[in-house]
C-alpha cells in the first residue's frame, strides 16, 4: 500500500491550518505550513515513484464506494501510471518553487495567510485531478482548481479590475465544464463506467464495434472542457485578464496547474480519440489555431505580464497540436519543458514587477541588465528555451510536435514553424524592451531577495537542461509507438524560423528602434487590429454577455419575477387580506353586534324552517 492519498492530504493540511489560524500565525510560521506541506507532498512522490518502478502497469487503490445507484457504480480511488508520475513530479516540484518564491514576493502584501491557503488548496485539488481513477473524481479536481482560480485571481478584492477577472475565469470555465459534463454522462451510457480502466479497456477491447458517432460525441463534448480550462479558442478569453492575480498565482495558473488540466485530460482520454480520427483532427485545429492567434497578439501588447500570459495560451495551442496528431508523449513532453520555462518567465517577469515597485509596462522599462543582473540571466534563459534554440528544453519538446504535426499533414507544420518564429520574436521583444537600451522609469531598480532568486536559479537550470528528461521514451509503453521519423532538414528549418524571429526583434527593438512604430503605423488597422486582441472579448460583450443581461432583466426579472412571480405572491396576500377583511366583521368584539347576528341567525333558521314545512 502506498498510500496515495498521503499525496493531495500534505497541502490540504496546510489549507486547513493557514485557511483557520493563519491570522494569528507569525509569517514563519505560515511559511512553515505552507511550503512545508508541498515539500511533503514531493517528498511523498518520490517514495511512491521509487516504490512503484518499473511501472509497467498502472497501480490503483480503492478507498470507498462514493455512488452506488443502478448500474452507476464510482469509487473515490486514486492510481498512478506513467502519465500520472510526470505529472506529479511536475506539479509538486514546480508548485514547490512558486511557494518558496511566494515568500518573498508576497511579505509586504495583505491577506498573507490567506494567499498561502489558497495556494495550497489549488495544489491539493491538481493532484487529486492527476491522481484520480475515474473521471468523476477528476472532475472533483476539475472544479476545485476552477474554484482557486477565482478566489486567487480576485485576491486583490478591493480591486475591481481583479474581482471581474475572478469571475470571467469562473463563468467563462463553467461554459467548458458543461461540455465535460455531457461527456460524462454519455461515457457512462455507452460504457456503463466512469472508471478509466473500465472505460478504457473496453474501448480497446470494442473499437470497432463501437458506434463512432458517440465515440466522436464523447470526444468533442470533453474537448469543450478542455478548450476552457487550457484556454483554447473560443474559450481562451478568461486567461489574459488572469493577470490580474498575484504573479506567483499566474506562474502556477500557467505552468503546473489548471492550465495543463485540459491537455492533460485529452492525453489521458487517448484511448477513446484514437477511436475517432475526427475528434483528433479538430483537437489538432483548435490547437494551431490558438497558437497562430494568440502568438498574433502576443506580439503587440506592452504589459509585460500579458506577453506572457498570451505566450502560455499559443503554447497550449502546440501541446493540442501535438495531441491532435497523434503525439501524445509529445504532447505530454510539452507540459513538462513548458512549466520549466513558463515558471521562470513569471516568476522572472515578477521579480522585475518586484524590482520597479509594480510597474508592468514595458514601455516604462529598458536598461535593466546592469541593474538586475541575476534577473535578467535566468530571463534569458527562459527566452531561449520557449524560442526553440537547440539544444535547451523547448527546442526538444517543440520538434518533436513539429515532426509529428509534418508526418500527419505537412501544412500544419509550415505553421507550427510560422508560429515557432512569432514565439521567438515576442519572447525576445519583451527581452530587449525590459533589458536594453536605456531605462525609461521612475522608480529605483533593486535586485531581488534570495527568497525569490533561488527559485529562480533552479528553473533556469531545468530550461536549459529539461530537454534531456526523455519523457517521450518513459511514455511509450502507454502511449504506443508514436514518433515520428527524424528529418534533420524538418529541424534546421524550425530553428532557422527560432532564430530568425530573435534576430528580427533585434532589429526592431535594439539596433533600430524606430522600426516598430514605422511599421505599425504602416499598417494602420491591421496592427489595431491585433493589438485591440481581434475585438473578441468586444465581440462577446456584443452578441452574448450583453443581451444575456438585459434579456434576463427584461424577461427573468421585469416579467418573470416582478410580475407572474412576484404578482403571484403578491396576489395571494391580497387574497388573504380581503378574505380576512372579511371575516374580521364576525370577530367585533362588540356583545350587542354578536346578539344582533343571533337574532337575524335565528330569524333566518325559523324562515327556513317555515318555508321547507310549507313545501312539504
Amino acid at each position: 500500500m502506498q498510500h496515495l492519498w498521503l499525496i493531495p492530504a500534505f497541502p490540504l493540511a496546510g489549507f486547513l491550518v493557514n485557511g483557520i489560524a493563519g491570522r494569528r500565525l507569525p509569517k514563519p510560521l505560515v511559511n512553515t505550513f505552507a511550503v512545508g506541506s508541498v515539500l511533503l507532498a514531493f517528498l511523498w512522490v518520490l517514495k511512491v515513484l521509487a516504490g512503484l518502478q518499473p511501472l509497467e502497469a498502472a497501480y490503483t487503490e480503492r478507498y470507498f464506494t462514493w455512488i452506488q445507484s443502478g448500474f452507476v457504480n464510482v469509487g473515490f480511488d486514486f492510481m498512478v501510471d506513467r502519465l500520472t508520475a510526470v505529472m506529479l513530479l511536475v506539479v509538486t516540484g514546480i508548485g514547490l518553487l512558486i511557494h518558496i518564491y511566494s515568500i518573498g514576493y508576497m511579505a509586504h502584501e495583505d491577506g498573507y495567510s490567506r494567499f498561502f491557503a489558497y495556494l495550497n488548496l489549488f495544489m491539493f485539488f491538481m493532484l487529486v485531478l492527476v491522481l484520480a481513477a475515474n473521471y468523476l473524481v477528476l472532475f472533483i479536481g476539475w472544479e476545485g482548481v476552477g474554484l482557486c482560480s477565482y478566489l486567487l485571481i480576485g485576491f486583490y478584492y478591493l480591486k475591481k479590475s481583479a474581482t471581474d477577472a475572478g469571475k470571467k475565469a469562473f463563468v467563462v470555465n463553467r461554459v467548458g465544464d458543461l461540455g465535460f459534463s455531457l461527456g460524462m454522462f454519455v461515457t457512462m451510457l455507452t460504457f456503463g463506467s466512469l472508471d478509466f480502466a473500465t472505460v478504457f479497456g473496453k474501448a480497446q477491447a470494442e473499437g470497432a464495434a463501437l458506434n463512432p458517432q458517440t465515440i466522436t460525441l464523447i470526444c468533442l463534448l470533453l474537448l469543450v472542457g478542455a478548450t476552457g480550462k487550457s484556454a483554447q479558442v473560443p474559450l481562451y478569453v478568461w486567461l489574459p485578464d488572469a493577470m490580474e492575480g498575484p504573479t506567483p498565482v499566474s506562474a502556477l495558473i500557467h505552468a503546473a496547474t489548471m492550465v495543463t488540466a485540459g491537455v492533460y485530460m485529452v492525453a489521458r482520454s487517448a484511448p477513446l480519440y484514437n477511436l475517432s480520427p475526427t475528434a483528433l483532427e479538430v483537437v489538432a485545429i483548435v490547437g494551431l489555431i490558438t497558437a497562430v492567434m494568440a502568438a498574433t497578439i502576443g506580439m503587440t501588447q506592452y504589459d509585460i505580464k500579458k506577453v506572457f500570459a498570451y505566450s502560455t495560451v499559443s503554447q497550449l495551442g502546440y501541446m493540442f497540436l501535438g495531441l491532435g496528431v497523434g503525439a501524445y508523449s509529445a504532447g505530454v513532453f510539452h507540459i513538462m519543458t513548458h512549466a520549466f520555462f513558463k515558471a521562470l518567465l513569471f516568476l522572472g517577469a515578477g521579480s522585475v514587477i518586484h524590482a520597479l515597485s509594480g510597474e508592468q509596462d514595458l514601455r516604462m522599462m529598458g536598461g535593466l541588465r546592469s541593474k538586475i543582473p541575476v534577473t535578467f540571466t535566468v530571463l534569458l534563459a527562459a527566452a531561449v528555451a520557449i524560442a526553440g534554440v537547440p539544444p535547451f528544453s523547448g527546442f526538444h519538446s517543440k520538434d518533436a510536435i513539429l515532426l509529428a504535426a509534418h508526418a500527419h499533414a505537412p501544412w500544419m507544420f509550415w505553421v507550427g514553424v510560422v508560429t515557432a518564429a512569432m514565439t521567438a520574436f515576442y519572447v525576445f521583444r519583451a527581452i530587449f524592451l525590459c533589458f536594453f537600451g536605456t531605462y525609461r522609469g521612475d522608480a529605483h531598480p533593486h535586485e531581488s531577495p534570495l527568497v525569490m532568486t533561488l527559485p529562480l536559479g533552479v528553473l533556469a537550470l531545468l530550461s536549459l537542461a529539461g530537454g534531456y528528461f526523455n519523457v517521450p521514451h518513459y511514455l511509450a509503453p502507454l502511449f504506443g509507438g508514436e514518433h515520428a521519423p527524424h528529418d534533420e532538414t524538418l529541424v534546421a528549418i524550425s530553428v532557422a524560423a527560432g532564430l530568425a524571429g530573435i534576430g528580427l526583434s533585434w532589429l526592431f527593438y535594439v539596433a533600430a528602434p524606430s522600426l516598430p512604430e514605422r511599421i505599425s503605423s504602416a499598417l494602420g488597422g491591421v496592427y489595431r487590429l491585433v493589438y485591440n486582441k481581434y475585438f473578441v472579448d468586444e465581440a462577446y460583450d456584443a452578441l452574448i454577455v450583453h443581451p444575456l443581461r438585459d434579456g434576463s432583466r427584461a424577461l427573468l426579472w421585469g416579467v418573470m419575477d416582478a410580475r407572474i412571480v412576484d404578482g403571484a405572491v403578491n396576489g395571494a396576500g391580497a387574497l388573504a387580506r380581503s378574505i380576512g377583511s372579511g371575516l374580521r366583521m364576525w370577530q367585533s368584539g362588540y356583545i350587542r353586534r354578536y346578539a344582533a347576528w343571533v337574532v337575524l341567525g335565528s330569524a333566518a333558521l325559523v324562515a327556513v324552517a317555515a318555508f321547507w314545512g310549507g313545501a312539504r
